[in-house]
Formats: C-alpha cells, structure tokens, sequence
C-alpha cells in the first residue's frame, strides 16, 4: 500500500465515526494546548528577563548598609555608622568597576499646580544615568556642576510627567517637593518596572547634594542610603564584589573575625532566581501537558482496540486480497497518529488564542512560535506512535480465516 493510500484510508475511517474522532482527541488537544503554551510563556519570560537584565546590567551590584553587624558593635568598634559619599568614591577608584554611584531615597509629597501625590524620589550623581542605563526622551539630565551647587533641578518619568504636566510641556515648569520648588529639566525615556522594583516611568531624580539638603535630613551628612555599582564585565563581576568588599571593610575598620556591616545585592542573582520562577512554571504546565497526553494517548488505545475489533471482518477480506501484515500494521498505526496529529492542530489553535488574550489582558508579548508547533506536532506523533502500536500491531496478527468468519 501507497502512503497516501494509507493516510486517505485512515481519514475516511475518522470521518465515519466523527463523534468518537473528536472524543477521542479531547485528551490530545488538552496536552498539546498545555505543552505549546507552556513553551510559550516560557520564551516569553526568557525574553522578559533578557531585556530587563540589558536595562539594569547583570554586571550590577548595590550596596546596602547593615549586614550582620548592631548598631552597638559598630560603635564599640569605631566603624562608619553605615555607607557614606566616600564610600562610594573610594569604590569609584576600583580597576575592577567601571563606576559606582550613592544614593538617597525617600517618599515624599509632590505638588503641581493643584496636583498632589507622594512619590518615592532619588537623589543620585550624573554617574547612576550610565550606571543603571537611564536614557533621557527631553530635556537633559544634570552635571557634576549642578551636584556641586545643589540645584534644586529634578528629572522624571512619563507618568510623573502625564500626572502633573497634562499636556503641557514639563520642561521648565516647577514640579514642588515638601513644597521646596524644583525646576523639570528632563523626561526619562521607556516604562515598566524592572527587576530591583522600580518603573521608570515614576522616577523622581534630583541631586543628591539638594536631596540631602531640602528632603532628607539626618545626625549623618554624609550617609547615603545604598550604593549602585557596575562591574567592567560579566566575568570580572566576582572579582570586583571581593575588591568591594575588602574596600568597605578596610574603611569601616573591621576586624578579620567580624562580620560586614553593609549587605550586597548582585543582579545576577536576581535573573537567576527569575529564571527558576519561569522554569518552575514551564515545568508545572509541561507536567500537566504531560499528564493530558497520557490520558489522551490511553484513550486512542482503547478506541483504537475496539475499531481493530468492529473491523475485523475488513481486516480479513484486506488480507484474503492480497494485503500483508505490514499493510494493516501501517493503516492502523498511520490511523492513531493522524488522529493525534488533528488533535494537535486544535490544540496549537487554542494555544495560540491563550497567548494571543494573555497578550491582550497582560503587559506580557506571548507568542506561539514555530519551535513550538513543532515539538507539539513531535509531541502528537510520539504519542500516536506510541500508543497506536499495540492495537495496530494487534490487527496486523489477526489470520485471515479468523477475521472472515467474525460476525
């Protein structure tokens, strides 16, 4: 028997009993559907994860003041009370850092016009832009210059932009924080929130010298609330937090025996730990894609026996005409696949209209690709191959004589 002969045969065969067909494709739709969105939501995490990690830099690296050490022990030890501006200059000096860049933040109240809000603003260096990769949509960010003379000058994000300055230009126009006047000389590009909890497009940044002057006050001038800094590689990365540390704890006064007083957050580990999330969800959806085509793939065995048995007499007058063990191994194998292989086609359908109002619904780009409907269309075949052999291999043994005599 031709192939095609075989394949058209096995169509007419699920044409003839329709509801049974489409029973016995329920199981298969379901695995499928669950396996091809499974592999789509975990690409699109990947690429999530890709381009927030290109926005922050895997080769990130914050400093955070108190580790293990109490307030008591520093004092007793004469160390710094937490991170300070020269801690982050004599970080800045590192070879194995390409820059690094304190900060101050708080939340504070916002006002404009007859608009108000509490917003969490940062005061930072001109350094943080390159480090942390914040590019300007208008205006300019502000220099070492304006650090120095502690403008009261504040960069923001669109939505802080949209909230206070409806359609109006922001740039130049006062935007009021704890009713002190700053000037709005730049609007961040891009929005979202990134891995470290940010969105971009609520930013509040002014420098860190007026920040220290009209917001955050404290016994401590000096004091910043973290550091940002960025190693000059992905593989320099370990070296540079072991050079950071030693700094720190040679400018705190530590002892060899006594533990950090400053925590460290590598964003590496961030990706690493958003990585495990999305695999862990990929392999709960594969799991249960997995149990579906099982069940799907008993199914077609079970349907599959009892059409072997209500074909028998067929099967007896194929062989006394000439058709070989092979040839009805071949029909009725061909016959479970192709019902797996339909069975796939609907489910690849209703997975693409998973991700399609995930996409609608989510700020989340899921797209079914053509990886993915292949390892389905493998999926299905395995399955049917699999599960199509006894029952086929069952009919392929039947005598000739047997099967005629059937009623």
């Amino acid at each position: 028997m031709k192939v095609l002969q075989v394949i058209v045969e096995a169509l007419r065969s699920m044409a003839a009993n329709r509801l049974r067909t489409a029973l016995t494709m329920l199981g298969i739709v379901i695995g499928i559907a669950s396996v091809v969105l499974m592999l789509a939501l975990g690409d699109t995490m990947q690429r999530f994860i890709k381009k927030e990690m290109q926005m922050l830099g895997t080769n990130m690296v914050y400093v955070f003041p108190g580790g293990d050490r109490t307030q008591a022990q520093r004092m007793r030890s004469g160390a710094a009370p937490s991170l300070t501006v020269a801690d982050a200059i004599a970080l800045n000096r590192l070879p194995s850092l390409s820059g690094a860049a304190p900060a101050l933040q708080g939340n504070f109240k916002l006002a404009a016009g007859n608009e108000t809000a509490a917003n969490l603003v940062h005061g930072i260096t001109p350094a943080m832009f390159k480090i942390r990769n914040w590019k300007i949509d208008q205006g300019s960010m502000f220099t070492d210059d304006d650090v120095r003379a502690a403008s009261r000058m504040v960069v923001i994000g669109q939505k802080v932009a949209d909230q206070f300055f409806y359609r109006q230009d922001p740039l130049g126009r006062y935007l009021r924080i704890e009713n002190v006047a700053f000037q709005v000389i730049g609007v961040l590009q891009g929005e979202g929130r990134q891995l470290d909890g940010d969105d971009l497009s609520e930013m509040v940044l002014v420098p860190i010298t007026a920040a220290r002057a009209y917001m955050v006050r404290g016994p401590f001038p000096d004091n910043v609330h973290y550091i940002a800094a960025q190693g000059k590689s992905d593989g320099m990365l370990d070296d540079a937090i072991e050079d950071m540390k030693e700094t720190l704890r040679d400018r705190h006064r530590i002892k060899f025996e006594e533990p950090d007083d400053f925590k460290m957050q590598n964003m590496a580990t961030f990706a690493a730990t958003a990585g495990k999330i999305s695999a862990g969800i990929a392999a709960l959806l594969g799991l249960i894609g997995g149990i579906s085509l099982v069940v799907g793939g008993i199914g077609i065995m079970n349907i599959m026996l009892v059409s072997v048995t209500e074909r028998t007499r067929e099967i007896g007058i194929r062989m006394a005409i000439g058709a070989r063990p092979r040839d009805i191994l071949l029909q009725f194998l061909v016959e479970a696949v192709m019902i797996c292989l339909a069975g796939a086609a609907v489910g690849i359908a209703i997975a693409a209209a998973g991700a399609a109002a995930i996409t609608a619904a989510a700020e989340f780009d899921v797209k079914v690709g053509l990886s993915a409907v292949l390892v389905a269309c493998g999926f299905a075949t395995a399955v049917g191959v699999f599960f199509g052999f006894y029952p086929a291999r069952r009919a392929s043994r039947l005598l000739p004589v047997d099967c005629l005599r059937h009623e």
